[in-house]
């Protein structure tokens, strides 16, 4: 039986490369009646085991063991969350970064934060914006995170970006309008993905992407050019699993005096500890404190 890589999901059809690198393109098949009544949805970036009709098309029999699956977006098999926010139109949102990274830390996906737009900065604001550029790359480079300074004008950290993402299934995401199919038509001249302009107004762009959809790159690697997030909630996350997703506080959450302190208001508390003697940063704790206000208050509505 034939296996392929689900590239596209589109309309209840799912378009799947095969591994027989003799086949051109990509074949359009369905789901067996079987997945519907099981409440087993196929997902673009899943290894199926898929038969060929004989109208060219295919049926999906077999889904293969999944390494990842993301609920938004849908998609299996992500190893690697590609988080692109601008340092300019819209500006930096620290907040919103942090936020992605619970969600990226909570799907089990290794991070890369690509700082993009550095091409729209004057000289004066290149020195003042460098500085704040510079500032976050120190911040979350000493937490783990990878972080890359992008421009898709000047090509700017395009391969250094295109590097990481070589031999695996990466997600792009990050608040809207901040350039993520800039950067992939950047980094694949002639893919030509829609972009959109900014709206002045409301400082964000409109969603150019409408579904999931992997491209494939020369260095074996696959990119899912996931629709923007204005914003996102914290439904699928336990409040107890927050501290979880916040990678520098584990260390010193282990010396807590109470097992389960929430980091929050406990005597004996490490993490608070941690933040008043600069080892954590303010910033990220004070994200942390509202994101667990904000979980209390939405477990309480729910």
């Amino acid at each position: 039986m034939p296996q392929g890589l689900i590239v596209k999901a589109l309309s209840g059809y799912y378009y799947v490369k095969p591994d027989d690198t003799a086949l051109d393109g990509t074949i359009q098949c369905r789901g067996r009646g079987i997945f519907k009544k099981k409440g087993i949805t196929p997902l673009v970036g899943d290894r199926v085991v898929y038969t060929p009709t004989t109208n060219g098309e295919g049926t999906v029999d077999e889904i293969l063991p999944r390494t990842s699956e993301l609920i938004r977006p849908p998609i299996a098999n992500a190893k690697l969350a590609v988080l692109l926010f601008s340092v300019r139109e819209p500006d930096l949102n620290l907040q919103l970064l942090d936020k992605f990274l619970v969600h990226i830390e909570h799907a089990g996906l290794e991070c890369l934060i690509c700082l993009t737009k550095e091409d729209l900065l004057d000289e004066a604001e290149r020195e003042q914006e460098g500085e704040m550029t510079k500032l976050v790359s120190e911040m979350y480079g000493k937490i783990g995170y990878k972080v890359i300074i992008t421009s898709s004008l000047t090509g700017m950290g395009t391969e250094e970006v295109k590097a990481c993402l070589a031999g695996e299934i990466s997600v792009f995401s990050g608040q809207s309008g901040v350039g993520k199919s800039s950067l992939l038509n950047a980094m694949l001249p002639g893919l030509s993905l829609e972009t959109s302009e900014i709206s002045m107004r409301l400082g964000r762009g409109r969603h150019t992407t409408r579904h999931v959809e992997l491209i494939e790159l020369e260095n074996g690697g696959y990119v899912a050019d996931t629709p923007g997030f204005s914003q996102l909630d914290f439904l699928e996350l336990g409040v107890e699993e927050l501290s979880l997703c916040f990678r520098e506080f584990q260390n010193f959450a282990e010396g807590c005096k109470f097992r389960g302190c929430s980091h929050l208001h406990e005597p004996g508390c490490k993490v608070r500890q941690a933040v008043d003697e600069g080892a954590i940063t303010s910033s990220r704790y004070e994200h942390y404190v509202q994101f667990h206000e904000d979980m209390k208050e939405k477990k309480r509505r729910y």
